[in-house]
């Protein structure tokens, strides 16, 4: 998950940047990002049709350790104090994750499915989730309201639909290739249209999220959203807790959040990388004959940058002063 978001960032950052605005899904690096993000969906289908929701959610923090530890390898990053204490915490929680993780038989029939889905818990979490869903996409679409927590609270709500339709047919198709035909249930059509939808929305909203904040700030909150939302999603549907020991269910939850606070510890105060553009043609201002160039850094430096060549070119402080250059405003 980190890699792609960082990709959807870099491409948002050079697109903001160009002369000629561009959509970004023109980038080719943002479609770099949503095929990674692809195929790491793919790795989460088929390792839910194995273990129970609660266990694979909160695994996606490795993810966030492999991000920090292979930047000082390759990207030859300082290694900070707070990487290593919070892939410690990290590893630990991991740790008493998949020791205290309810053992469930993870073979669905159809059927199995079909119970769950008229169960009347599952039912009352249903409409709770869809009332909180569109008072969220009210403040979203009719007052524009874009705060990190709206954005990254509609993507969890909608992951945790996704996770419990991903379960569901990956089950239903491990069950048919080894024999035992599933696949002429309308259940499973109908889950399979369930987490198409869900994780096209999840994607848009994330997109927008990245978009607006920085991939340090997006990754952490998303993380714990979405693992809380999974595993709230799978005790209701799958009832996956249902026989587990209250020192199982306390210790399992102790793990949950050492691996919150060890995500949180790595991405506190984590700087960005700003991105550095070729130079840009400023000769295109109407009135002006400019061949002058500069280099922004992002959108909110762009314009700081062209006043502080203008204001050093009127100083004469620059190499550019034989060079005609009016005021950006």
């Amino acid at each position: 998950m980190s890699v792609p978001l960082s990709q959807f960032k870099c491409a948002h950052l050079r697109l903001v940047c160009q002369t000629k605005q561009k959509p970004y899904y023109t980038s080719k690096l943002w479609w770099c990002g949503i095929t990674l993000l692809g195929l790491g969906e793919v790795g989460n289908f088929t390792a839910y049709g194995f273990a129970p929701i609660t266990l694979v959610a909160p695994l996606g923090c490795v993810s966030v350790i492999g991000s920090a530890f292979i930047s000082v390898f390759f990207l030859k990053k300082t290694m900070r104090t707070a990487d290593i204490l919070g892939g410690t915490l990290t590893i630990t929680g991991i740790y008493l994750l998949v020791t205290f993780a309810p053992n469930v038989p993870q073979e669905l029939t159809a059927r199995q499915v079909q119970n769950y889905l008229v169960s009347w818990p599952f039912l009352v979490y249903s409409i709770l989730e869809i009332i909180i869903f569109c008072i969220l996409l009210y403040f979203y679409k009719r007052k524009a309201v874009k705060h990190i927590v709206v954005l990254l609270m509609m993507v969890a709500l909608l992951a945790s639909l996704t996770v419990i339709a991903v379960k569901a047919v990956s089950s239903m198709i491990a069950l048919s290739v080894k024999g035992k035909m599933q696949l002429t249930y309308s259940v499973f059509y109908i889950m399979s249209v369930l987490m198409a939808t869900s994780c096209a929305f999840q994607i848009k909203f994330l997109n927008q999220a990245v978009h607006l904040y920085e991939a340090t700030a997006v990754v952490p909150i998303n993380f714990v959203f979405f693992t809380i939302s999974a595993i709230i999603s799978g005790v209701i549907f799958y009832r996956e807790f249902q026989s587990a020991a209250l020192l199982s269910v306390f210790m399992f939850l102790f793990g949950c959040l050492l691996s919150f606070l060890g995500v949180f510890i790595i991405a506190r105060n984590k700087k960005e990388e700003h991105l550095h553009i070729p130079f840009i043609d400023c000769g295109h201002i109407p009135g002006q004959n400019l061949t002058g160039k500069v280099q922004p850094d992002s959108h909110s430096s762009c314009k700081a940058e062209r006043r502080k060549h203008f204001i050093s070119q009127l100083t004469g402080g620059t190499p550019l002063e034989q060079e005609s250059v009016a005021p950006f405003y």
